[in-house]
């Protein structure tokens, strides 16, 4: 078996935005439902939004994580107590555990563009206490390469860690590379993993796939090795995010804001909401 494999490109696919109203626009990267084949990964949305597009909603059962790619936006729990403003490239990540209710609003007249990202919490930690930790851009660790800057939310990329606390041990990583330049993201062999280009072009993979800003790629699997790495030229001026995980394995009943295991304990998440023990 060897020890360190040079991932393809499975597939790719053009992520196409939609207008839900006059003041919120967005784009499905990962559409819900595949829980198996995305698996840590539920869900992630591009959002354009303005104030009054969402109100105050609960989750349960998985963390959030909030990537700001312009504007601001301004966020309050009402479990913990936690409050403030999320700006160009800060990051939040939110573990609902059991239970929050939660806000996400921009400041008035301003459009915030966003990626929320929902990860999937193993059964171990379903109910464990509500969390947020605010990364701010000028605290994200970075990794520098010739040509290129990798920026470290969470996990690591060459020997550059972040510090951010996770129950699942994902990597989320921002890569700026200039045209010409090329970069190797490490992941361990067993993980899942996407790329979706935020701005420019690039060819990525052992089988050299091409992509534009807008589309998303799904990467091959390490075929059972203990390591692996992806590796990303760009064709032009480039900007890409990087998500990876360890797939839980585990089963998903999944209703509106909340993740579980069972459609039990859906029904038990909706009937604490409903009579007011669901952040005791």
């Amino acid at each position: 078996m060897s020890f360190d494999k040079h991932r393809d490109i499975q597939k790719i696919w053009t992520v196409h935005e939609r207008i839900f109203s006059d003041i919120h626009r967005a784009g499905a990267i990962l559409e819900p439902g595949n829980w198996e084949a995305y698996d840590p990964f539920l869900l992630l949305m591009e959002d354009k939004f303005q104030k009054g597009a969402f109100d105050k909603h609960p989750h349960r059962g998985i963390e959030t994580l909030t990537y700001v790619i312009d504007g601001s936006i301004g966020h309050y729990d009402s479990a913990t107590g936690a409050g403030g403003t999320l700006q160009k490239g800060d990051m939040q990540l939110m573990t609902a555990g059991r239970g929050v209710v939660h806000n996400e609003s921009p400041v008035e007249g301003e459009t915030v563009h966003t990626l929320q990202l929902w990860v999937n919490l193993p059964r171990k930690d379903k109910m464990t206490a509500p969390r947020y930790q605010n990364i701010k851009a000028k605290d994200v660790p970075i990794r520098k390469e010739e040509g290129a800057t990798i920026r470290v939310y969470s996990g690591s990329s060459g020997d550059v860690v972040s510090g951010i606390l996770n129950h699942v041990p994902f990597t989320f990583v921002e890569i700026l590379a200039d045209q010409g330049a090329s970069v190797i993201q490490d992941l361990p062999g067993d993980y899942n993993g996407f790329i979706y280009v935020l701005e420019g072009s690039g060819t990525f993979g052992e089988n050299r796939v091409e992509a534009n800003k807008g589309q998303a790629m799904w990467l091959g699997s390490a075929d059972g090795a203990e390591m692996s790495h992806i590796q990303v030229t760009a064709n032009e001026n480039l900007r890409l995010i990087l998500f990876a995980g360890p797939p839980l394995k585990e089963p998903i009943a999944a209703h509106g804001p909340f993740v579980m295991n069972t459609m039990e304990e859906i029904k038990q998440a909706y009937a604490d909401y409903r009579n007011g023990t669901f952040i005791s």
